[in-house]
């Protein structure tokens, strides 16, 4: 049996806080290990990083994600009782209903409304002095995503519904402030959804059939019982919130467009391919998950190491989506290299391993990729802008990261 390298602090919470994305990968490296135990909020964990564990990771006979997100995740990013708490044959009949939204047809509509919205958006610019890409995508994704969800959206909730499934993204590794505020977003965001599915229920309002409204509305779990109304409200939001929170990754984009200006000539004259690996790469260089928790099932051995019942297992996301054994020059932006990506479930992981249908990566990952290579259409082939002086850097010890000014343009003109 080989001893698991001991992180030597009593507790590595507030060390969780101070290095944020960093935290496994710095122990690893110091470690010269991809697993090591600390502690979290007292209780004992194992830390695991790269391709091998997230296969380990991934394998649900190995591992649960019931009780593996802290309360205040749940109060704040997830919700209680959604689909990213569940197991087995739970989980995979829940999955199933989110798939059901995914097809070809469905996420073909979402994108020709997001790139709707975004016309739609842009003509508003020229009369502003400057703008935030943040902002504005916000807005644009909110809108995008109620009306691909069959959800009411008056113009005059817009702004207060998309700072609110924001806020609850934001507040995943915050303290203080940030997590109250990112509660009363969710308890606000729950109430709104909650009372929409009772409408639908009671014939008040018509749910369009397909949509995740009427989806959710009706669904039932594996007794044939309607889900209840706040657990339906949790999943409803679980298809909203996602969607905005792209946002924070179109204000990568942008950043990634300034950093390194050779790309925009070639995305403008290039292909869809040529777009998608720029996506990709921003995703992979950029950080926006830092980790994901999980409890292990049952007792197992891996790597000569022994994983109890029970013990919470924390998987890097970002040390694993820049490792060197797997990405040649990983501290290098460069799109090029998913030419050669073998398409691994387990080396890539920005929105989670494994498979769609059966693990718990995130369903909405391709709306993820197809909503990013819209907005980077729009900037590259629709608009000119100035990129004034501003604040480009971004903290890697606050979680989820974002560049402090949000991407400021001005003068922007429609090509």
């Amino acid at each position: 049996m080989t001893t698991i390298p001991s992180d030597p602090k009593l507790d590595s919470t507030l060390a969780i806080l101070k290095d944020g994305y960093t935290f496994i990968e710095r122990r690893c490296r110091e470690f010269q290990s991809d697993i090591f135990e600390t502690r979290v909020l007292g209780e004992k964990a194992v830390c695991i990083q790269g391709q091998d564990a997230a296969g380990i990771f991934y394998d649900p006979q190995k591992f649960k994600r019931k009780g593996a997100t802290p309360k205040r995740i749940q109060r704040t990013l997830f919700g209680e009782g959604g689909v990213q708490g569940l197991d087995g044959e739970a989980h995979q009949h829940r999955k199933q209903a989110f798939m059901s939204l995914m097809s070809h047809e469905r996420v073909k509509d979402l994108m020709h409304l997001v790139r709707a919205e975004w016309l739609v958006q842009i003509k508003k610019w020229s009369n502003k002095e400057q703008l935030v890409i943040f902002e504005e995508s916000k807005v644009v994704m909110c809108r995008a995503a109620c009306a691909w969800a069959g959800v009411p959206l008056s113009e005059e909730k817009l702004t207060q519904r998309a700072d609110d499934l924001a806020m609850m993204v934001d507040a995943f590794g915050g303290v203080g402030i940030r997590n109250i505020k990112g509660r009363l977003a969710r308890q606000r965001s729950e109430q709104w959804v909650k009372h929409l599915i009772i409408q639908v229920r009671a014939n008040q309002i018509q749910a369009q059939e397909g949509t995740a409204l009427h989806m959710f509305s009706h669904h039932q779990d594996l007794n044939g019982e309607l889900l209840d109304p706040e657990i339906a409200a949790v999943e409803l939001l679980n298809i909203l919130r996602p969607l905005v929170a792209v946002a924070w990754y179109d204000t990568f984009l942008a950043l990634a467009l300034f950093q390194y200006p050779q790309y925009r000539k070639k995305l403008q004259h290039g292909s869809d391919q040529d777009m998608e690996d720029f996506v990709q790469e921003v995703r992979r260089f950029y950080p926006f998950t830092p980790f994901l928790g999980a409890r292990v099932l049952e007792e197992f051995e891996w790597k000569g190491h022994q994983f109890t019942k029970d013990r919470l297992v924390l998987l890097d996301v970002y040390g694993t989506n820049r490792g060197e054994k797997y990405w040649q020059k990983a501290e290098v932006f460069f799109p090029e290299r998913f030419r050669e990506w073998d398409e691994s479930k387990y080396n890539f992981i920005p929105q989670g391993g494994g498979d769609f249908l059966t693990n718990h990566r995130c369903a909405g990952e391709w709306v993820t990729i197809g909503a990013m290579k819209v907005a980077l259409d729009i900037l590259v082939n629709h608009l000119e802008y100035d990129v004034p002086e501003q604040d480009f850097q971004y903290s890697l010890d606050r979680m989820p990261a974002l560049p402090h000014s949000g991407f400021i343009l001005s003068n922007v003109r429609l090509k």
